[in-house]
């Protein structure tokens, strides 16, 4: 029998204690503050149980069970330079900067502290040499207390991804930040905590991808918090590959100023249990938001996207495109909010969810949601769950195809629709061959 949620709690209050032990002066500081409220929250809820409506569909007390250890201290596992070749996109041109249990890898990373108007490097490192900055925005937007995971994040922020793009700067190269989660002895827990803050008239492309080493399970509980400046232009592409036998809880969240444009592209293959949270908040006028969304699961594949988009002003757009392939036994969870302001007249906002079932054991919920209280708007939503369409099939099959090179063609048509939005040449080959590869381990996975 599964143990009670809240069964865990003390696990993690011992090693938040031996954290506060390592602090030092920095535990009298405004960000520990913070920590301790987070860590009072999680002991006194525990992780979110399937009770509650914004969990309702994902049950994670597999995740709540398992004593994951909080890596408090890097180390780089042993990795060099060539085992982490096959995670770069096939030599994609861009600064990089590597995370290894939730840490930054100097050593391993090709970004220098600031080119080109970027400012790129490890968030521990800038909260010491720009408190400033990390003080106005660090844990403002994505807060302690929206569920026992985001409570987690905050009470071990320590180390992530610190990116600040200069006032009118363009950033030609993409930004790629790589997290790899591994452990050769037990079961780790990382925290990356990333901030990204895009001046005003800026343009950056950032590329996140969360991969795995090893067998033993292992959890990424990872947040990253963008500000987008006025009229700025950001892509996010984010792949999540992480092993079978992992954990992936993930948190995004845009905070968009007025005629900011903001591209989201969420990817996801990986994880036992994958819940991916992604909000954006246009606060300004003018603003242009887009999130969509690719998820391809196999075997007992749990993949959960919930997604929130908040029109505070007037004359806005988003779009919204999510997408799910599912096989074998794997379930695909989906939730969609747009909430229209009071004030926030001539809103435009569209939001569709697809899902392609290639198995009879394979269950899908999905739920899209409208909250609208302006009256001068253009609102539509959708959602559809089906299977590979028999009369696409029996004409492929007419022209000599045979029945699996059919379903494939057929099921990379579908996603694709998603892989041609990412801009970037290199991830999106890439994609493509990972859409593949997981559409033939598919077939092998009861």
């Amino acid at each position: 029998m599964i143990q009670p949620v809240a069964h865990n709690t003390e696990w993690y209050l011992t090693h938040f204690e031996l954290f506060e032990k390592n602090l030092n002066g920095e535990s009298k500081s405004r960000l520990h503050a913070l920590r301790k409220l987070a860590m009072s929250k999680f002991a006194a809820t525990g992780f979110p149980t399937t009770k509650e409506e914004e969990w309702r569909f994902t049950n994670v007390a597999s995740i709540a069970k398992m004593q994951f250890s909080p890596v408090l201290r890097y180390s780089n596992e042993g990795l060099t330079a060539k085992d982490i070749e096959k995670f770069s996109f096939g030599g994609l041109k861009c600064l990089q900067l590597v995370f290894i249990n939730g840490h930054f890898a100097q050593e391993l990373s090709s970004a220098p502290s600031a080119q080109n108007g970027v400012m790129a490097g490890s968030l521990a490192a800038a909260l010491k040499s720009e408190a400033d900055i990390l003080n106005q925005h660090l844990a403002k937007y994505v807060k302690y207390d929206e569920n026992g995971f985001t409570a987690l994040s905050t009470a071990f922020i320590l180390d992530g991804a610190f990116i600040h793009v200069a006032d009118n700067a363009v950033i030609e190269d993409p930004i790629h930040l790589l997290f790899i989660v591994t452990s050769k002895e037990k079961s780790v827990a990382a925290h990356p905590r990333n901030l990204i803050i895009a001046g005003k008239n800026s343009k950056v492309s950032i590329v996140e991808s969360y991969v795995s080493l090893g067998s033993i399970p292992c959890l990424t509980n990872a947040v990253t918090e963008f500000v987008v400046g006025e009229n700025a232009i950001v892509e996010h592409d984010k792949l999540q590959d992480e092993s079978l036998e992992g954990y992936h809880i993930g948190t995004v969240h845009f905070q968009q100023k007025a005629n900011s444009n903001v591209i989201s592209n969420a990817i996801n293959f990986g994880g036992s249990i994958a819940r991916n949270n992604i909000a954006a908040v246009l606060n300004g006028e003018g603003i242009e938001s887009t999130l969509n969304g690719l998820s391809l699961a196999t075997g007992n594949q749990h993949i959960d996207n919930h997604t929130s988009i908040d029109h505070a002003k007037p004359n806005c757009a988003s779009h919204e495109l999510y997408k799910s392939i599912l096989d074998g036994k794997s379930k695909g969870v989906f939730n969609g909010k747009i909430f229209v302001r009071k004030d926030a007249q001539k809103t435009d906002a569209k939001q569709t969810n697809k899902t392609l079932l290639l198995s009879d054991e394979a269950t899908m919920n999905t739920k899209p949601q409208l909250e609208i209280f302006a009256d001068d708007v253009k609102c539509t939503h959708g959602a559809t769950v089906g299977y590979l369409d028999e009369e696409q099939k029996f004409y492929l099959r007419s022209r000599g195809i045979g029945e699996e090179e059919a379903n494939d063609l057929l099921t990379f048509a579908f996603a694709s629709d998603v892989i041609n939005r990412v801009h970037v040449d290199a991830l999106r080959e890439q994609l493509d061959a990972m859409v593949h590869a997981k559409l033939q381990q598919g077939r092998f996975q009861p």
